[in-house]
């Protein structure tokens, strides 16, 4: 048993040689296909070397006294065109978000024409520029550097900001937003002992500091893309679209270019929940707290691992706290054991406030207490804006922890497999929490990408994938000051788009699959 409570839906006698039930070989794509797939797989990469260009002059390079692209005759060039940095790279989006939505008639549930090897293959080809280039949509990775930096010379990163401890004259300082230079460090210990190694290794060399985060980064979606194929098969899922789903738009953008660690996180969290479900709970319980060590969000994986081992073994109320006690204490002894064995202690708990200092337009109760706040100042009550913003992300986060109790026990009684209650578990904890990014809505749609096949639920996350993804800006540089830049570089880039569309007029499968 696997604990899903979606049996494989029933093959018809006669199927059309265009559906493929779940678990069984797709036909070899038409000659049609084939011509259609190589248009797809070369638009996507163009889309991704537009990007790529575009972040030599819009992306999150190093502080001006630190950037090795000024001064050189040809990447230099692009620092001095911002307007046509930021055009280039926002028609790469474009076409790269195409790219993989024409990709999808080839990978939908009932439609697979693809290996799990040719889709990894086309990814690949689309990660590969932005794998070279600089940041985009992000400079959270100099941060990460910054506060290795600060680990490394002997300061607790949960009491010291990055300025007090390196000063403000450091170049990692000099490229991270002023908000976060004075603010402790929002990671635990898991993760920036990985930046310690790397600040080891890199040493004062910021831009090879750049790329190998950029290299655990991609090490880590090689986990994604392993473990995703193996949880769909478990969850009767065709593994070519649960892949395809997984690795989205938001992915190549936010955690392949802007180097999030998120990847990390949820590289390992998916890698424990498959060997735990194959394998061994125990092992997939310390896994999945390696992940809570770096992110804490992730002890909720933790409970659906407990739930499935229940069910497993005959479900039951007594079996779940069982089991629920067993990774719950293995995973939390994880990330104790990372915070002792790490020497930074347990300073994270109190830095987990830190992101709150933002203010996430996406953060529905975030919205809810600025809206409270503004109200009671038209009421004439007062500016109360912080306390009420406090009671309703106090209240978001209880009424996730009720979503996900009660995603449990689905579990628990047969009505939901385990992935798909973690991947709506973390969809309840990052909705309801007090900040939300545009990449935090991958700890949901991977998993769902694994586990669920209605058909709504799916075309649904493919919406959210490819709507978010074009909705952040593709800068990393600062644009504070000439902001009027971005509506220019946009408009610019809708009319000149029209020039690749009408090159492959005919060529690709005209609507996406939904």
């Amino acid at each position: 048993m696997t604990g899903t409570t979606e049996a494989p839906a029933p093959v018809p006698a006669a199927v059309s040689p265009s559906v493929t039930p779940p678990g069984a070989q797709p036909p070899p794509p038409t000659p049609d296909e084939r011509r259609r797939l190589r248009t797809v797989r070369r638009f996507g990469t163009t889309g991704s070397l537009l990007m790529a260009i575009g972040a030599l002059g819009c992306g999150a390079t190093p502080a001006p006294a630190y950037n090795p692209l000024l001064g050189t005759r040809v990447l230099g060039l692009w620092g001095r065109m911002p307007t046509v940095s930021l055009t280039l790279a926002y028609i790469g989006m474009g076409m790269l978000v195409l790219a993989w939505l024409w990709l999808g008639r080839l990978a939908w549930p009932g439609r697979v024409r693809l290996s799990v090897r040719q889709l990894t293959r086309i990814l690949v080809m689309w990660m590969a520029p932005l794998a070279v280039a600089p940041p985009l949509f992000s400079t959270d990775v100099y941060g990460y550097l910054s506060q290795a930096e600060v680990v490394s010379r002997g300061f607790d990163p949960y009491i010291y900001g990055a300025a007090q401890a390196l000063g403000l004259s450091d170049p990692l300082v000099a490229s991270i937003p002023t908000i976060w230079r004075t603010t402790p460090s929002p990671y635990g210990p898991g993760f920036l002992s990985f930046g310690r190694l790397i600040t080891a290794i890199a040493g004062d060399d910021i831009v090879l500091g750049v790329y190998l985060h950029r290299a655990l980064a991609l090490a880590s979606l090689g986990l994604v893309i392993w473990a995703v194929p193996h949880l769909a098969r478990r969850a009767g899922v065709e593994p070519i679209a649960a892949l395809w789903l997984a690795i989205s738009p938001l992915v190549l953008f936010h955690l392949v270019s802007g180097i999030h660690n998120d990847a990390i996180m949820m590289g390992v969290v998916l890698a424990g929940m498959e060997l735990g479900m194959r394998r061994s709970w125990v092992l997939g319980a310390l896994l999945i707290g390696l992940g809570a060590s770096g992110k804490i969000p992730a002890v909720v994986a933790l409970g659906f691992l407990a739930a499935h081992v229940a069910h497993e073994r005959g479900g039951g109320f007594a079996r779940l706290v069982r089991y629920g006690a067993g990774c719950s204490a293995l995973g939390l002894g994880m990330v104790v054991a990372v915070s002792v064995g790490s020497g930074l202690g347990f300073g994270w708990i109190q830095a987990l406030a830190v992101p709150n200092l933002l203010r996430s337009w996406l953060s529905v109760t975030t919205d809810l207490g600025v809206l409270g706040g503004w109200l009671g100042g038209i009421l004439g009550l007062g500016d109360h804006t912080d306390a009420v913003l406090d009671l309703t992300r106090s209240a978001g986060l209880g009424v996730a922890g009720v979503v996900c109790l009660i995603l449990v026990f689905m579990v628990l009684n047969g009505r939901l497999h385990a992935v798909a209650g973690m991947g709506y578990g973390f969809g309840a904890v990052f909705l309801a929490g007090p900040v939300l990014h545009p990449w935090y809505l991958l700890w949901a749609v991977v998993p769902l990408a694994a586990s669920v096949r209605n058909p709504r639920i799916r075309g649904f996350a493919v919406a959210i994938c490819a709507i978010v993804a074009l909705l952040v800006p593709p800068t990393g540089a600062d644009f504070s000051f000439r902001t009027y830049q971005l509506p220019m570089a946009i408009t610019a880039a809708a009319l000149l788009a029209l020039v690749p569309l009408l090159a492959v007029r005919g060529r690709v499968t005209r609507t996406p699959a939904t």
